[in-house]
């Protein structure tokens, strides 16, 4: 197993629509990205942290240079973020 976690700077005004951006593309994430087991989000005062289960470090990797995360989850976020977001894989030992 291996998780993937991005963790993004998001203002308070823009939260909702990082949140509706979160909600849009959970199901299609699932469905479609190689050894997608979940997607979490997790809100804190300093910042959005989304997190992703996949079935390996490969599959994790591969969903950041998919369509799916690059021309439609980062084109609909970007706007939305105080800065560029953190993004850290991790494989369960």
């Amino acid at each position: 197993m291996a998780m993937l976690e991005i963790t993004l700077r998001v203002s308070d005004g823009n939260r909702a629509a990082a949140a509706v951006v979160y909600a849009k593309y959970r199901q299609p994430f699932l469905d479609q990205a190689a050894g997608a087991k979940s997607k979490q989000l997790l809100v804190r005062d300093e910042d959005v942290q989304v997190l992703h289960v996949f079935t390996s470090t490969a599959d994790a990797q591969a969903y950041l240079s998919s369509d799916l995360f690059t021309a439609d989850v980062v084109r609909e976020l970007a706007p939305l973020l105080d800065a560029d977001p953190e993004v850290r894989v991790y494989d369960e030992a």
